[in-house]
């Protein structure tokens, strides 16, 4: 009798410690946006590259190439003149491979293409939140609007919550001009920006806005080039 006792209480904790394991939340994965299996093939057909420009050979510079999954590319130039601490803050997460293999999880098209976030649902930061270099946080040294080609950073209500996540201006939008801190521009690819934008979409995770992209793109790498504009061609 003790013994069937013992095996039945045994018993009883195995189910208990199961059904506690089935409820527990699971992290979400960072480039995991509709829970399916990671694809062996590129989820854009991105397989033309815009840019000539080469790796920096001393390590940081001004410049950024975005090599998207699928081959495409574009190039932000960075503007510390006019955002030093937002700049800085960039350039740190790209020095450390921060933006490799994340995404643009929110594309909002004729307005902006936004990324950056490790949790790839719009909830993510990284460990560090700055200030936020513009106007109507007391910065006057900002004076970049947000047009079409412009990156800027997001941030939640508080105006010193930015930390990773940036957005690419589709189009000029003035409303945002001093109130996000816009730091820089893209300067070639502006054709992997509007291939991005025009992805489908569907409503993201946590609200009813269709922004979230049915085939998401990935941003295979993000690192420091030496870039030197190309003369227009006649």
């Amino acid at each position: 009798m003790k013994r069937l006792l013992l095996l039945i209480l045994v018993l009883s904790l195995v189910v208990a410690f199961v059904a506690c394991s089935g409820n527990a939340t699971q992290p979400i994965p960072n480039n995991d946006l509709t829970n399916d299996p990671p694809t062996a093939t590129p989820v854009l057909d991105l397989t033309t590259s815009y840019t000539t420009s080469l790796p920096a050979a001393n390590g940081i510079t001004n410049f950024v190439q975005f090599t998207m999954q699928g081959g495409a590319t574009f190039v932000v130039e960075l503007y510390p003149d006019i955002a030093p601490e937002t700049v800085k803050n960039f350039q740190r997460l790209v020095y450390a491979s921060f933006y490799d293999g994340l995404t643009f999880h929110r594309i909002y098209k004729d307005f902006m293409i936004q990324g950056g976030d490790p949790k790839g649902d719009g909830t993510g930061s990284s460990r560090v939140q700055i200030k936020g270099e513009f106007s109507s946080n007391g910065y006057t040294g900002n004076t970049l609007a947000h047009e079409r080609g412009v990156i800027s950073m997001a941030r939640k209500t508080d105006p010193d919550s930015a930390s990773c996540q940036f957005f690419i201006m589709h189009q000029d939008t003035p409303s945002l001009n001093g109130n996000y801190a816009a730091f820089g521009r893209v300067v070639a690819g502006m054709e992997t920006i509007d291939t991005i934008a025009a992805l489908e979409v569907t409503e993201q995770k946590y609200s009813t806005e269709k922004t979230k992209p049915v085939r998401v793109p990935v941003i295979e790498s993000a690192y420091f080039v030496e870039y030197t504009p190309q003369a227009p061609t006649t």
